[in-house]
């Protein structure tokens, strides 16, 4: 499967009660993540398959789309229901979404 046949969702379209699988550096979260989403870098995704929520559509982010296409890539050969979140938690600060770092106060995308 090409990059571009992945099912892609924009930011601003990912609805407000979806399973968000964030795929970014420990510091990158740290910084600012939506909030509930779950956490799995992109490195550690194949050992913690186990984490990774079910019970839906899981939409995954990372900064801009390139790596949270390449795990939803892998999720779907998993047999996941999964799609990838294009632009990314860049696209989804722009988009005003709120953004939380790990104590719950207002974050930023690093």
């Amino acid at each position: 499967m090409f990059r571009s046949q992945l099912p892609a969702v924009d930011a601003a379209a990912v609805p407000a009660d979806a399973i968000l699988l964030d795929v970014r550096e420990n510091d990158e979260w740290a910084a600012g993540h939506a909030d509930g989403a779950v956490h799995i870098p992109m490195g550690e995704v194949v050992s913690r398959m186990a984490e990774v929520p079910e019970g839906g559509r899981v939409h995954v982010v990372c900064r801009v789309g390139g790596r949270s296409a390449q795990v939803t890539q892998y999720l779907i050969a998993q047999g996941v229901d999964a799609v990838n979140v294009s632009g990314g938690m860049l696209d989804w600060e722009a988009g005003g979404r709120p953004v939380v770092d790990d104590n719950g106060a207002e974050g930023y995308v690093l």
